[in-house]
């Protein structure tokens, strides 16, 4: 058994994105892994600052929801991100989280395995690239960590790919061979 974190970004309730972090969960659970979805909805968190104290203090001087899902993230053997593609490229929000963990840099992780779940009105085949690409600048961080798995679902048909379900059992399956 696996403590799984599954961090979705999308800030819309029932985006593609947060219906391939769901199925992804299903599988995760039917393969006997323990997972907890942290949704970016209604979080508040604030740009980062810069300021470095985080290094000191082993956490966020910004007293908003940021600690507490970096302590969640550090515990996790598996990370998950699930974001919406805007302008070929993760979501601000994604990012501005990724930014905020700086505190977790200097800090014991547990986690070993990352995914990556992506969304986009797009679908060439740098899309994913390049949003991988600006994961891989947060997992390099982590060198005891590697990107284990991706999955993509993009272009004009995205959205039919979902409801028909075969990118919801393809995100299935990703979460169950965990």
């Amino acid at each position: 058994m696996k403590r799984i974190v599954v961090i979705s970004t999308s800030l819309r309730r029932n985006s593609n994105s947060d219906a391939l972090a769901d199925r992804f969960i299903e599988g995760a659970v039917s393969a006997g892994n323990e997972v907890e979805k942290i949704s970016l909805v209604g979080k508040n968190i604030q740009f980062c600052k810069g300021c470095m104290a985080c290094q000191k203090l082993k956490k966020c001087i910004i007293d908003d929801d940021v600690n507490d899902m970096m302590s969640k993230v550090i515990e996790a053997e598996v990370v998950v991100w699930a974001t919406p593609v805007y302008y070929y490229e993760m979501s601000g929000q994604m990012k501005t989280l990724i930014d905020r963990m700086n505190a977790m840099y200097s800090q014991d992780y547990k986690f070993r395995e990352i995914y990556l779940l992506t969304t986009a009105a797009e679908d060439e085949p740098e899309v994913p690239k390049r949003v991988e690409a600006g994961l891989t600048g947060w997992i390099d961080c982590y060198p005891k960590s590697h990107l284990a798995g991706t999955l993509f679902c993009g272009g004009v048909d995205a959205p039919r790919e979902i409801e028909g379900n075969r990118k919801l059992q393809e995100a299935y399956e990703l979460g169950r061979n965990v």
